[in-house]
């Protein structure tokens, strides 16, 4: 498949990457129903090991099964399909070649005491990725962590690993731990600042949150406030977002969150189009929801992204 005008002035911005890498960002942008546009939606399916099995798919028991997501991913038309390791193994044979895969290889969990701190486990390689056939490695990082420089450490050496081996980086930079406030985790000056991170160690997609109007940095608020910077609505803030990576030449996609309302995932997809976003990584409000649901949604969402709604 040629890869469109569109995806190929994307793929420029990765300039000193390795062919490989660039062949799975290509595999992955011109993958499914919004193949060749330059938006994504991903399906990212995690959540039983960082909420438990019963909050994540008790609300539609389909989604104990993996075999489950890889299907509506496949049918739904998603660029791709995230999971961690088990996931992944649990459907890799049958699904093989129908669907790019990222493998999550951090993962947290639930059961940690809060004295614990914000971080995660290791729980999967780069070989891993290699041998199941994954277009890319997903990593978690919070900045604002007391563990945060060490997160920084590992994924920086797992994305040399992985771009040697010819697989992309996709980081999940979420602002959490002592030094941010429950505020601060949407903040938006927080939420550039963690997409500038992401871009500067070298991810390949980022992923963030999307913010508030919240500014939680006291000498960042001095130089928004001094600055004029728009971020009076959500597409402003997601504008402002993709300027910290890279003025736009890094792929973002932003997290649907905790399940809601399909009316508030819609203006979200809207906001995210309207201030150049890449598009969506979008789980619980996916799975969730009945199969016949999802695909609805996620069609409308395909149509939001092409502009058609």
């Amino acid at each position: 498949m040629r890869a469109t005008e569109t995806v190929q002035k994307i793929l420029a911005n990765y300039e000193g990457e390795t062919p490989g890498v660039k062949a799975n960002l290509c595999r992955i942008l011109m993958h499914g129903k919004l193949g060749g546009t330059g938006k994504m939606i991903i399906l990212p399916v995690d959540q039983g090991f960082e909420h438990g099995p019963a909050r994540s798919f008790a609300p539609n028991p389909g989604g104990y099964d993996p075999h489950y997501h890889y299907q509506l991913a496949i049918d739904a038309g998603m660029n791709a399909y995230a999971a961690p390791l088990g996931m992944i193994e649990a459907g890799a044979d049958t699904f093989a070649g129908q669907v790019p895969t990222i493998l999550k290889v951090n993962s947290a969990n639930s059961l940690m005491s809060d004295t614990a701190g914000k971080n995660q486990a290791i729980t999967a390689s780069v070989d891993d990725a290699l041998r199941l056939g994954c277009s890319a490695i997903g990593f978690t990082i919070y900045p604002g962590s007391d563990a945060a420089l060490d997160m920084f450490e590992e994924i920086v050496e797992m994305r040399k690993e992985a771009a040697a081996k010819g697989i992309a980086t996709v980081i999940w930079s979420y602002p959490r731990g002592e030094a941010i406030t429950k505020e601060g985790e949407t903040a938006i000056d927080v939420a550039a600042y963690a997409a500038q991170i992401a871009a500067l160690i070298g991810a390949h997609i980022i992923k963030i949150k999307l913010s508030t109007d919240h500014l939680m940095l006291g000498a960042a608020k001095t130089v928004y406030e001094d600055q004029g910077i728009d971020i009076a609505t959500q597409a402003a803030r997601v504008r402002h977002c993709m300027d910290a990576a890279f003025g736009g030449r890094r792929i973002m996609v932003f997290s649907g969150g905790a399940k809601k309302g399909a009316d508030s995932v819609y203006d979200d997809a809207r906001a995210i189009r309207d201030g150049g976003g890449n598009g969506s990584i979008i789980g619980r409000n996916s799975f969730q929801r009945s199969r016949e649901d999802a695909l609805e949604m996620l069609g409308k969402l395909v149509d939001i992204y092409k502009g058609a709604e």
